[in-house]
């Protein structure tokens, strides 16, 4: 059985003068009975973070908790991660 789950979303909030450097991760994997777990990654940059898994029963209902995470996460000045190429 597999979700057409969308690609996972990785946010980054930095502020030198207030000494912030976080990240924001989330993604929807499908568990062992059927449902769609929401793994949320967050913590300082450098560090392992805070892990919390919320399972959802369809997969329409975890997009938009993703979403809606997305949304809540851009107000508060997170942006997309974007990779530096070196």
């Amino acid at each position: 059985m597999s979700h057409p789950l969308s690609p996972s979303l990785r946010l980054t909030r930095c502020d030198p003068q207030r000494n912030m450097a976080r990240f924001y991760e989330a993604m929807l994997q499908p568990t062992l009975f059927g449902e769609v777990a929401l793994v949320r990654n967050w913590g300082r940059i450098g560090s392992a973070g805070q892990l919390r898994t919320e399972t959802f029963g369809t997969p329409e209902q975890a997009q938009n908790a993703l979403d809606d995470l997305n949304r809540r996460k851009c107000k508060r000045g997170y942006r997309p991660f974007v990779q530096s190429s070196l």
